[in-house]
């Protein structure tokens, strides 16, 4: 069956090139012209083509999660992003390139076509750009105007680069004004053969399975999590020692595990197996790179810890939308989780640095409906004991 036809108008703009930065995007139906969806967002401190790539991103996620048989008619004023995503331009700026795979991946190369428009001729996106850095610049989030539909979640492809998380607002707030948070219960997998040698061990590599001591510490867990009886809910990252972790618990509280994509472990690359003072004698300039930028990524890895943010952070406002106000058990690694904890503190990314996440701890996050958040518990291996 033939799916619809959509037209997506995108744009993004900086207040300083780089500067203050946002994107807009919208959807019509190509047969009516009537707008169905609308996104944009606030991006941080930017450039103009950054901005513009995001808005095409979102622009087509929208799409997808309206119909992902769709047919596309992308038409931008940005001649580059036009040029670069129809194939005639190459993409050599480094922080392109992953925006422009991010694009690709959303629908089938076949199903999505680009066209160059005048900027007058792309004003609602232009607009919805300038209104995402006016609430920016408030200090707000974007809102869709009243009676303008935002744009739909999309699925999201496994392995790609996903929008910015927001910062948690700053501030106090009655937990009684909010309602109840939603709890995230944050349990990094048991050990599997690679853990006790602390060898780099992310979604690239060879998926172990949990050791004996592992399991055991997966049923440690499970019977802690039993005894309190908060947990409403299972979510495990793809991996399978998360799985396997997960379904200790799952089986005793007769829950099923929901997983996510978005909580697997960073691609490590060439350094998958390795310890790090193997990775650093192999590979010694890109590890100082990757130690020193959150933008480096392993030797030959598809992602970044600022990817690996973004995606995390989609993932996390999946589960909270689908759970709010219950308690989570989150069963997922050490790079995803320290992030989650950082993202909570409105930490700077060399924070996970400054971590220590023992096999099958537990962390605490609770989320309120305000956007604060707030830690409660970090690295807790007392039922380990």
């Amino acid at each position: 069956m033939a799916g619809r036809r959509f037209v997506v108008e995108a744009d993004g703009g900086s207040r300083g090139n780089p500067g203050p930065a946002g994107y807009g995007a919208v959807v019509r139906d190509a047969d009516t012209g009537q707008i169905i969806a609308e996104a944009a967002e606030f991006i941080g401190h930017a450039t103009n083509n950054v901005a513009e790539y995001r808005g095409l991103v979102a622009g087509l996620r929208a799409a997808h999660g309206l119909d992902p048989d769709a047919s596309v008619a992308v038409r931008m004023d940005s001649k580059l992003v036009v040029e670069q995503m129809s194939g005639r331009w190459k993409i050599k700026h480094p922080d392109m390139q992953p925006l422009a795979a991010e694009a690709r991946a959303v629908f089938p190369r076949s199903q999505v076509t680009y066209t160059w428009i005048p900027r007058e001729r792309n004003k609602d996106a232009d607009r919805l750009a300038n209104e995402a850095m006016d609430a920016g610049r408030a200090g707000r989030a974007w809102e869709p105007r009243a009676g303008a539909a935002a744009a739909p979640p999309a699925a999201q492809p496994a392995g790609e680069a996903l929008p910015a998380p927001a910062a948690p607002r700053a501030g106090w707030a009655a937990p009684a004004d909010l309602g109840s948070p939603t709890t995230f219960v944050l349990l990094r997998h048991g050990e599997t053969a690679l853990t006790p040698q602390k060898r780099f061990s992310g979604s690239s590599g060879s998926d172990p399975e949990l050791s004996e001591r592992g399991r055991w510490q997966a049923e440690r867990a499970a019977e802690a999590l039993a005894a309190r009886g908060t947990v409403q809910a299972v979510v495990s990252s793809p991996m399978r020692r998360t799985r396997e972790t997960a379904e200790a618990t799952a089986r005793r509280l007769g829950l099923e595990v929901r997983i996510e994509d978005g909580l697997r472990e960073l691609d490590f690359g060439a350094w998958e197996g390795l310890t790090f003072a193997e990775a650093q004698e192999q590979y010694p300039e890109d590890l100082d790179a990757w130690l020193a930028s959150a933008k480096a990524r392993p030797t030959g890895s598809t992602e970044s810890l600022a990817t690996l943010a973004q995606r995390t952070g989609v993932a996390r406002d999946r589960i909270i939308a689908r759970y709010a106000g219950k308690t989570v058990l989150v069963v997922s690694h050490v790079s995803p989780i320290k992030t989650l904890v950082r993202l909570a503190l409105g930490a700077p990314p060399d924070a996970v640095y400054r971590m220590e996440l023992s096999a099958a701890s537990f962390c605490a996050v609770q989320y309120y409906s305000d956007g604060n958040a707030s830690l409660r518990l970090l690295n807790d291996t007392s039922h380990l004991r």
